[in-house]
This record gives C-alpha cells, structure tokens and sequence, in this order.
C-alpha cells in the first residue's frame, strides 16, 4: 500500500468531482486531520468531497488499483480517532451527500444520505409526528453516517435501544468499488447472512455507506424531567439499577458527578442545577410516553424509590425551557472537561449492577496512579463516560504511564462483565487493548471479514486492529 498520490491520480480524481472539490492545500486539508479525540493531527495527502455513489464508486476503484489508503469522513465529531488520516493517503469527506430523499409515513420509514446532521433527520420527521429516537450529544453537528459506522446511542438507548435497531437497509461501495445494498425495506428477514448488521459500528473499514433507510416509530406526546442530588457516588449508580428492578423503564437515566457538573456549569453560565456542599452526583431521569397522568404516576413512584438511597431534594423541570437547560449541561459535558485538560473520553459499558464497582474502581485507579477522574454519562444502560487528567499528560494515545493505567482499567471492564466502547468505537485510539477483550479466535475471524470486503486493505486500515 502506498500513501502517495501522484499528478496524474489526481487528474483523474478532478474529472470524476471537479476541481473544486479536490482539497490539496495544506491550510485545507488540517479541517480533516483531527476529530474530537484528543489532540492529535494527521493530514491525508487530499481530500475528496463527492456527491454520488457513482463518484464515490469511481475514486474507490482508482484507490483499489493503486493500492491508496482512503479514510472515510462524515462531521468530524468522532472520539476514538476512527477518521483519523494517519496513513495519509486520501479523504472522502461525506458532507455534500446531504439529503433526506423520502419520509414513509405509511411504513414509517426515512431514506437517507449519510452527510445528513442527526438532528436535522429528527426534526424532519418529528414534523410528520414521527420519532427516531437515536441522539448522541452531538447530534447538532454530527452525520448520520457517522452515527451508522460507530452504532451510535445516545441517551434514550435505554429505552429505544442504539442505531443499529433502526437500521433497515444500506447502499455501500464497496473499497474494490461496487455498490451494493445490504439487505431490504422490511422488518424482518432471515435470507442469508446479514450485512446490514455487520455494516453497522464498521467504523467504515468494510464499506462506504450511501444511502440509509432507517425505522420510525410514532412520537411519544408527553416527557417529563427530573433531577436527583446525592450524597455518594455509589449511592447514585446503585439507584440505577433500582429503578428498573421495580419495573421502570425511563425513556433517558444519565448520571453526572459533581465534578463535571460544576466544570460544566461554570464555563456555560449555568445557575440552574443547585449544588450543595454535600453532593456527589446528579441523576438525570426522563420518562415519556402518550399518557401525562400514567407519566406522573410513575415519577412519583421513582422519586420514593430514591429515598433509600440518600438523595438529596428532587429538582423537577417544569417546563421545556428548564429541560432544555438540563440538557444542554449533560450534552456540553465532554466538550467542556476536555478543554480542562482531561484526557480521552473512555467509554466503558458493564452490566448496570455493576456500575458502583466500576465507579470504586476508578477511583482506586485515581488514588493508585495519581490522576482525577471524572463520571458522567449513560447510567441507565451501564454506559459510563470516564475523562482522566494527571498534570503533563495532554494526550492518553501514545502515553506508556497513561496506557497502563487505561489497561487496567479494562482489565477490571472485563472482570465486571463489560467492554471498552458502548457507542464511541474502537478506532485508532483503542486498538490497542482489544486483547483484553477478545481471543485470537475473534480477531483471526475479523481480520477474515475485513480481508472479503477489502483484498487490498485500503480502507480504513489500522483501525480496530493493526
């Protein structure tokens, strides 16, 4: 594989299209060599911004033939370094691929291109009293497609479940450069093995995604939102699983420690969420449904369930201003503990019972390797967001001290019956410890997956595994 790209590929890559959207120069090209990992900056030899498969299609059989790393790209917002250019080569950014072709009101569907941001799809269909309910903190800036190569979740994955559930069907080009769709407009089906599935949380190493059909549901009419203080963090991640063992299901349960809260809080101007000198941790609970009365009903319910766990006044928002306002704090979190210095955002996911372990865990790790920690995220489905910062570390990716520490880490993971990426990826970043995970049994049969889709190894290559 060569990482060079010579005059004459590059001709070729104008006329299939134009020469406006073939990026060489080197101030360009920087939008494309980072993501939201950490700090870290790869430049492709250029960037490709095609509009069609057909396109896409043509610059791949080029690739293919010259044996030229390409790298997928949708917005940029990845957080395990999965669009990362690191072997140079080319770029195709998927942002010109940017329309929502049909909404199916009668089977409830949407068909679209992956350049779409998550949030605009939801809003177009939210018009039609239609729901998709995936929604990762970035879904104001992140693509569809990306959100389709990482099997993204999001909040509501409690209740709803991650994208991978919404995925119907998928037009990919291949990296030899066919196009293909993976599957069919239905419901179910059971003819043959299913691509459409293997395609999602790909990380973009086996196809290029085109086009996208998606399931909806109905929109649910009501939510209502609430927020609960507690005095230990343990005490927060036991509720958790509390709630669902008396037959709760919330439509969103995030939990954020007072650590990220207040760095969040500060740097927005927030006043919102009281504070008190003895809280350790927030639960963030939303439930949701057509019935206000049966909403209520189970509100109260949980908020006597949480007096056993020593929680503090429960904080109710009373309108959509004051959700909104909830929201925006938990979805600033990771953006904003970043600038403070914290390291990459670890994505672990255990079992929920085993959330107050893993959270003990962490903090003996703290104490152990001397670095601060902070917790947030996705409590309700054991999805914990983990951000370290020891002083003169800016960046975990590379680091001897820090990959022993992260090692550890997902050596407990492990022990607890988890993984280390619930809905961020494996990537570049965290390719690394996918032994701790998995045997030789499973990386001979991915390697073998990936060798079928891509001979040649162009696409995507080194991420996941080497």
């Amino acid at each position: 594989m060569s990482s060079s790209v010579s005059l004459d590929i590059i001709e070729q890559f104008k006329k299939i299209v134009g020469d406006s959207f073939v990026i060489i120069d080197e101030a360009s090209l920087h939008q494309y060599g980072h993501d939201e990992t950490e700090e870290l900056l790869y430049l492709p030899q250029l960037a490709l911004r095609p509009s069609t498969a057909d396109e896409i299609s043509q610059i791949m059989k080029i690739c293919n033939q010259y044996k030229i790393p390409v790298t997928p790209r949708g917005a940029g917002t990845g957080l395990s370094g999965g669009a990362l250019p690191h072997l140079g080569g080319v770029l195709i950014a998927t942002d010109r691929l940017n329309k929502i072709l049909e909404i199916d009101e009668r089977n409830l569907q949407v068909t679209t291109e992956p350049g779409v941001i998550t949030e605009v799809l939801q809003n177009a269909v939210k018009e039609k009293g239609l729901f998709y309910p995936p929604d990762p903190s970035s879904k104001g800036s992140c693509f569809i497609g990306g959100n389709i190569a990482e099997n993204s979740g999001g909040p509501k994955a409690v209740k709803y479940g991650v994208v991978r559930d919404y995925v119907l069907n998928l037009e990919i080009v291949l990296p030899t450069g066919e196009i293909i769709w993976t599957g069919s407009n239905v419901l179910k089906n059971s003819t043959g093995y299913n691509l459409t599935q293997l395609i999602v949380g790909s990380e973009g190493t086996l196809g290029i995604v085109t086009k996208i059909v998606l399931k909806l549901i109905p929109l649910p009419k009501y939510d209502l939102l609430m927020l609960v203080p507690f005095k230990s963090l343990e005490k927060a991640s036991e509720a958790v699983s509390a709630i669902f063992r008396a037959g709760f299901t919330p439509s969103a349960l995030e939990l954020m420690e007072i650590d990220a809260l207040m760095i969040v809080s500060e740097e927005v101007g927030s006043s919102s969420v009281p504070v008190t000198p003895d809280t350790a941790a927030h639960l963030i609970i939303e439930v949701d449904g057509n019935h206000m009365e049966t909403l209520m009903s189970e509100m109260e319910a949980i908020g006597e369930l949480l007096l056993q766990f020593d929680c503090g006044e429960i904080y109710f928002a009373d309108d959509h201003q004051q959700k909104n306002e909830l929201w925006k704090l938990r979805r600033r979190v990771a953006e904003v503990v970043k600038k403070k210095g914290y390291t990459i955002e670890e994505d672990t996911v255990v079992p929920r019972a085993a959330l107050p372990d893993l959270i003990k865990g962490v903090k003996a790790l703290g104490e152990q390797y001397g670095f601060s920690a902070v917790c947030y995220g996705h409590a309700g489905d054991g999805n914990l967001h983990i951000r370290l910062n020891k002083p003169g570390i800016p960046n975990s990716y590379g680091n001897q001290e820090m990959h022993t520490i992260l090692r550890e880490l997902f050596v407990l993971v492990k022990k607890l019956g988890g993984t280390i990426s619930g809905e961020h990826g494996v990537g570049l970043i965290q390719k690394g410890y996918m032994d701790v995970i998995f045997d030789p049994v499973h990386f001979r049969l991915m390697k073998e997956i990936k060798r079928a889709f891509d001979p040649n190894s162009i696409l995507n290559v080194g991420k996941i595994f080497d």
